[in-house]
């Protein structure tokens, strides 16, 4: 019998399993180096979605605020018995900003009975 016993078994000379490769260790760095210029491309793109993300956000953030600001206004001007020069005309518009006038005066009440 060639083979050699271990733990009771008897095992065969021989190489079995993964063989070690030759590595190629200037190989290995380009790919090394190639995938670091790959990582950091990707983070510069993902940092660049976000920023413009926040940048939306906060433009966004601004025109809510005017907005908001516009209708505290506009129930000031009410309080004082005053009716809005902007409510004047969608009540006098035409027949087309009719149902716009009843969205944004059912908006303006309701944002108006939650202050």
């Amino acid at each position: 019998m060639d083979g050699v016993v271990v733990g009771g078994k008897v095992k065969k000379p021989g190489k079995r399993g993964r063989k070690p490769a030759k590595i190629d260790l200037k190989a290995k760095l380009e790919r090394s180096r190639q995938s670091a210029r790959e990582c950091r491309a990707r983070k510069k793109l993902r940092y660049q979605y976000l920023e413009e993300l926040v940048s939306s956000r906060e433009r966004a953030i601004c025109a809510l605020r005017e907005e908001l600001e516009m209708y505290k206004q506009w129930c000031t001007a009410m309080d004082q018995g005053k009716i809005p020069s902007e409510i004047k005309a969608l009540l006098t518009g035409d027949e087309q900003n009719k149902c716009l006038t009843r969205h944004l005066l059912r908006d303006f009440m309701d944002s108006n009975t939650s202050l």
